[in-house]
């Protein structure tokens, strides 16, 4: 039960600071989660802190790889409606 930080990630360093268990460390080419310390912040609060701060679209994604913010979720602007 650990959640990941996939390329979109641009570094913000949000996600860090939220986190109640310490488990976002800065990497490279962007940050990670420690899955030895992720809980996805169960008992700790209803949603997991990380993905309600991060700005980026699709960057956090749960163990079977869905989006915990997926596109449009954000913008309110739904994938299939945005100009490209």
């Amino acid at each position: 039960m650990a959640l990941r930080i996939v390329d979109g990630c641009v570094n913000c360093t949000a996600c860090e600071e939220v986190c109640p268990n310490q488990a976002i460390v800065p990497g490279m080419p962007h940050y990670w989660i420690d899955p030895g310390r992720c809980t996805e912040c169960v008992g700790d609060f209803d949603e997991p802190q990380c993905a309600t701060i991060c700005p980026v679209e699709g960057a956090i994604v749960d163990e079977l790889g869905n989006a915990l913010n997926p596109p449009g979720s954000l913008t309110g602007i739904l994938p299939e409606r945005a100009i490209r």
